[in-house]
């Protein structure tokens, strides 16, 4: 399997056998079930779509339900499609848990980050403020924007304010430093996108979740 469903927890750090400390990003990985298959010759692509989660059934619509009635699964939350080589040697109902990965192993993570709201230039784009003194009126003001009488508009493009945040992000060469496969938990060094609780989906390199 190419990757599983997550939920970061949280940051800690761990020590290495030479005493550094290894800063880390605590995932609750899986387990996921196998919710269908997909192949080349039916869909176009080979993929997996897994499970994440189970959901109440009060929740969902009669059409959804249906879809988890016809292959004997209960609900579930969410749902993703990780590439695979060769769909065939899975089955549904299969169970995806952490042991998919190993220490040492690089992936990637992909997240959702933290919504900011609407920004101005200076936090959104990191710009410079105006100076303090001599009656500047316009300190985090974005100045300037467009040309004169040709062309007379703002070019496309440029770095103005506006909504910041709340966007997938996916870090790519990550390295597992442990894996707890008893709790169902990856640790992940470094920092993975997205608030505490939020979705995240692992990957191995060069593959990734839709």
């Amino acid at each position: 399997m190419s990757g599983i469903i997550g939920r970061k927890l949280g940051m800690t750090r761990v020590f290495a056998e030479d005493g550094t400390a290894v800063p880390v990003t605590v995932v609750e990985a899986g387990p996921c079930v196998v919710t269908g298959i997909r192949t080349d010759e039916n869909h176009g692509y080979n993929a997996v779509q897994v499970g994440f989660e189970k959901a109440r059934r009060k929740t969902l619509t009669k059409p959804v339900t249906g879809q988890y009635d016809a292959v004997k699964l209960a609900p579930r939350k969410v749902l993703r499609e990780f590439r695979v080589e060769d769909p065939q040697s899975y089955e549904i109902g299969q169970q995806v848990t952490v042991d998919i990965f190993e220490p040492g192993e690089t992936v990637q993570v992909a997240g959702w980050s933290k919504g900011r709201g609407f920004q101005g230039n200076v936090r959104r784009h990191n710009k410079s403020v105006g100076r303090r003194t001599h009656g500047n009126k316009c300190r985090r003001a974005p100045g300037s924007i467009g040309q004169s009488a040709s062309p007379a508009r703002v070019w496309k493009g440029r770095k103005l304010p506006g909504r910041m945040g709340g966007g997938r992000v996916t870090l790519r060469s990550l390295s597992v430093v442990e894996v707890d496969a008893v709790k169902g938990l990856l640790l992940i060094k470094g920092a993975v996108p997205g608030a505490a609780n939020g979705l995240v989906l692992i990957s191995k390199r060069g593959e990734s979740g839709k």
